[in-house]
């Protein structure tokens, strides 16, 4: 009886992971949204208890449009906002940090029940602190993230502030759920291969890279300034992409040559996972692993095709923000798919 009890116990520990696990996701797209449509830098304070209530009357409303039309987004971008117009943005910041607010609040009070009932064993103890301070840590390089748009001569956030905050965020994604399929995937669910553990573990690392010239390019908007494919504005390697001195900040501070990086560890990524998946066919019997390995290689596919009709659409605001959207969700997926892969996958029998 108390080894059925443990097992309901984890059973519902993990759902409340996984419930974490999705609003984390909502959160990241809800980042993006924010990004695509220049709304970071609407709200200029951090208030995380008072800023949890938008501007409830048309005073209110104006105070915060004035402290906004102190940014330099708004005198060399955004100067003839009106006060609608101003509303609009202001709601996905709001909408985006009310979110990490209820994320906090379903994790808190989640953590207080599990540990009213007893249902956390000690081996929960010290992933569940590391969870809350991944979370607090995640809630401080977002405001790190937003000032560092707050300052003269800057229009929006630093892009590499943006890909930390994009990336912490991945990460806090990934444990929460490595944590819950730790209470979740039984033995028998498990394979033994430690070629296919270390393949896998290769493309994590490519995909880690190509997340962060996910994060680049969206702070750089390095799309709209080369909306063709295959080619990058008429040339496989554009000139252009080592103009920026020393040569090596062209890695990370030129359009050009982010977008070129991005490209090809998308075909890298691609191929990679082809290889895997042919591979890792002669595995049969295991339910679980077939289908995470058919959602691993659909998804991928899918995930280039939303990257090519977002570079080509990147010139057009509305579609930008829907195909933004889309490509950055497919990402996610596919990190939870390969994240899933890894736990099942093992090197020697546990």
């Amino acid at each position: 009886m108390d080894n059925l009890q443990q097992q309901q116990a984890q059973r519902q520990v993990a759902t409340w992971l996984l419930i974490g696990v999705g609003m984390i996701i909502i959160q990241v797209l809800l980042g993006g949204i924010t990004r695509l449509t220049e709304s970071g830098l609407s709200i200029t304070e951090w208030k995380p208890i008072t800023g949890a209530l938008p501007p409830l009357n048309h005073t209110a409303w104006q105070a915060e449009f004035d402290k906004y039309k102190g940014t330099d987004q708004f005198k060399y971008v955004h100067k003839y906002f009106s006060l609608s117009e101003f509303k609009f943005i202001f709601f996905w910041e709001w909408f985006h940090r009310t979110w990490a607010r209820l994320m906090g609040l379903v994790f808190l009070v989640g953590f207080i029940y599990f540990v009213a009932t007893k249902k956390f064993n000690k081996g929960m103890v010290k992933p569940m602190i590391i969870l809350f301070i991944l979370g607090g840590l995640q809630g401080f390089i977002g405001w790190f993230m937003v000032k560092s748009g707050l300052v003269p001569q800057k229009y929006f956030v630093g892009h590499v502030e943006l890909t930390t905050h994009f990336i912490a965020a991945l990460g806090l994604l990934c444990y929460t759920l490595w944590f819950a399929l730790s209470m979740l995937i039984k033995k028998h669910q498990l394979v033994v291969h430690s070629k296919l553990k270390n393949f896998l573990l290769g493309i994590l690392v490519v995909m880690f890279l190509q997340l962060i010239y996910g994060g680049f390019m969206a702070g750089l908007r390095a799309a709209v300034i080369a909306p063709t494919w295959p080619d990058i504005n008429g040339s496989m390697a554009p000139a252009g992409m080592w103009e920026l001195s020393p040569t090596t900040v062209n890695l990370v501070n030129n359009p050009l040559t982010v977008h070129f990086i991005h490209r090809g560890l998308a075909y890298l990524l691609l191929i990679l996972i082809a290889a895997w998946w042919f591979k890792s066919k002669n595995i049969t019997g295991n339910k679980l692993f077939n289908r995470l390995k058919l959602a691993v290689f659909l998804l991928v596919l899918t995930q280039v095709t939303l990257g090519i009709l977002t570079v080509l659409n990147a010139v057009h605001a509305n579609r930008l923000v829907v195909l933004g959207v889309l490509h950055q969700f497919t990402a996610m997926m596919l990190l939870t798919v390969i994240v899933s892969l890894i736990f099942v996958v093992r090197r020697k029998a546990v």
